[in-house]
């Protein structure tokens, strides 16, 4: 869906679909270059990375295979305490794999620091991070990230996979959600 149809819920465009796609075919470059030759394993967060991962993987150019994981932090509100629980696990197994974790936002940083350590002690070759978007000023926990797509404020966004109440996943772009729409 593009984003003129949602223009009176949303405050502003962050990033449009047209940067998506030349950033996406940037980093897919950039990720067959450094592993060119190594077996590695997509692991996708659901379901914000959803679209990120697919299109991410079509720009790719080596072999890669993918899997997916569900996890959920709890707290109270909307921060993450870092207690994570896994809702469904991957199928694959990592073991001597190159694992590239496939994030469609990296925000406190608390689940994705929790996942890292535990991928790590499954026996991946190495862990890795790709993330589409990164808000630097949310960050609770310094996380390690290969490659970035948009560093953005710290305001609630949809759009490109991200939701609110699981609408707006399907839009063409990033955007602040007006806060009429989810007060």
């Amino acid at each position: 869906m593009d984003l003129e149809k949602v223009t009176d819920q949303i405050t502003k465009v962050l990033v449009t679909g047209e940067q998506i796609d030349s950033r996406v075919a940037e980093m897919a470059a950039e990720l067959d270059s450094k592993y060119d030759g190594k077996d590695v394993l997509l692991v996708g967060v659901l379901k914000g990375a959803v679209m990120f991962m697919a299109d991410l993987s079509r720009a790719m150019q080596i072999p890669v295979t993918m899997d997916w994981m569900a996890v959920s932090s709890y707290g109270s509100g909307t921060q993450s305490s870092g207690v994570v629980r896994i809702l469904k696990d991957l199928d694959a197994d990592v073991l001597g794999r190159h694992v590239l974790i496939v994030e469609d936002i990296i925000d406190s940083g608390l689940t994705l620091s929790w996942l890292i350590s535990n991928l790590k002690a499954r026996g991946a070759a190495s862990v890795e991070i790709a993330a589409l978007l990164r808000k630097p000023d949310a960050a609770k926990v310094e996380v390690d990230v290969l490659l970035v797509g948009f560093d953005i404020p710290n305001e609630f966004v949809v759009g490109y996979g991200l939701d609110y109440a699981e609408r707006y996943r399907s839009l063409r772009g990033v955007a602040v959600l007006a806060p009429s729409v989810y007060s």
